[in-house]
Parts: structure tokens; sequence; C-alpha cells
């Protein structure tokens, strides 16, 4: 976990559900990410979109518990700021889906990493295309 040492992380919505629903193979190294952050190794953000793209499925499923698991854990708290979706970022969005061919949710997240400052985005989407100004960290480099 050296890599995330003193470095401002975006988190993508992927982390979020392998650690709190145990997902293997990656419910550790994520865990351990999460506690490294809650550590103050280093400090994270997402966006709100992380927050409705978690609570698809449960929804879907009718599990209220799983939805409220997800609400009291994707708050913002010391370490982790999880960030509005706001007419700047939708207008930053909108730029770098110009330029990059994002999908509209990729582009969402990577303007709110960018309005962030955060150096490092995070995810285990392989689709996710790097973004001019941020490094993308995939989980399975953290192994």
């Amino acid at each position: 976990m050296s890599t995330i040492t003193g470095q401002r992380l975006y988190l993508d919505a992927n982390l979020f559900i392998y650690a709190l629903k145990e997902v293997e193979p990656w419910a550790e190294v994520t865990t351990r990410l999460l506690s490294a952050i809650d550590a103050g190794e280093c400090s994270a953000a997402t966006s709100e979109l992380a927050l409705a793209e978690c609570l698809v499925k449960p929804m879907e499923l009718g599990r209220a518990a799983v939805v409220q698991q997800y609400l009291s854990f994707l708050q913002t708290r010391r370490s982790l700021t999880i960030v509005p979706v706001t007419r700047d970022i939708l207008i930053e969005a909108a730029r770098l889906r110009a330029t990059t061919r994002l999908k509209l949710p990729d582009a969402i997240h990577a303007a709110t990493a960018l309005r962030q400052s955060c150096t490092l985005f995070v995810t285990n989407d392989d689709r996710f295309r790097v973004v001019p100004g941020i490094q993308t960290l995939y989980l399975r480099d953290l192994e």
C-alpha cells in the first residue's frame, strides 16, 4: 500500500461494493485500502454518483438492510469526502466526454476526481480510460 501513502485518491464505486459485499478476490485489498484511508495514510474522495451506483442492485433486490449499509458507509468523514454532483462538475464532465469519449458516468467520476485534486483514480474497471491529469491505479496493482 506504499503506492497510496500521502496521495489523494478517487475511489470508484466498485471498491465500495467489493468491500461491503466481501467480493472475492477483491475484498481484502479494498478493506486494506479503506483502512489506510481511515487511518489517515492518504485521503480520498468519491462522487455521490458512486452512492447511486452502489444502491441499484440492493434496491432492485429489495435488500433494505444493504441499502442502509451503503447509506451509512458512504458519508463524508475525516479522510473521505463524498462530493455532490454540481453544475461545474457536469460541465467538466461534458468537456471530458467531448475530448476523451468517456461514457457520461465515467466522465462525471473523472471530473469529480480532477476537481478534488486527486492524484490517483482507483478502480477495477479495465474500461476506464486514462484521463489527462490523473493516474489510473487498478486494484490488481495494490495486491
